[in-house]
């Protein structure tokens, strides 16, 4: 195994061919950048999103390539105010090009315990986050583990609401 950090992802990101598939299963994540945008989302400040700009430039550049960046959130229900504010910044990833997606945990049934990235459904990358649910980065695994990832794929894409879909419903 191997720590990937930011700059590591990033090039993983850039060196895929065909899909970054990324499966969320947290209700809350404590990434630094977001702190003072999620504060200003509970109090209902206006955000100029320049702190979501580089993500969003990375799956541009990606999408730009022809390579699909998808992404599946198993939520709880009723929604966290964490989830509430993801999803109105979904809203940006959808726009950038990714295609994100929405699934009521109580749907998912079978959840598996970590988030991963599949990449070109060859490479397998699970996000390591430390004890406030903060990303330290990414763990790459054997090549075993990639088959499994598949199938979860496989069994929770079809399941997940598209975003437009999910914020009408």
């Amino acid at each position: 195994m191997q720590l990937v950090g930011d700059d590591g992802f990033k090039n993983l990101l850039q060196s895929c061919e065909r899909e970054a598939f990324h499966l969320e299963l947290l209700d809350s994540y404590a990434e630094p950048n977001e702190h003072e945008p999620f504060r200003r989302f509970l109090e209902d400040e206006p955000d100029d999103h320049m702190w979501f700009q580089p993500w969003m430039d990375l799956v541009r550049e990606t999408t730009g390539r022809g390579v699909a960046v998808t992404r599946t959130r198993i939520v709880s229900v009723p929604h966290t105010d964490y989830t509430r504010f993801s999803l109105a910044v979904a809203e940006l990833n959808a726009r950038a090009g990714e295609d994100i997606r929405y699934l009521p945990r109580h749907l998912a049934e079978d959840v598996p315990p970590d988030d991963f990235w599949l990449f070109d459904d060859q490479l397998v990358i699970f996000s390591a986050f430390g004890g406030s649910n903060a990303w330290s980065g990414a763990v790459t695994v054997d090549t075993n583990i990639v088959g499994y990832c598949q199938q979860v794929k496989e069994r929770f894409w079809p399941l997940s609401i598209p975003y437009s879909t999910y914020v009408t419903t």
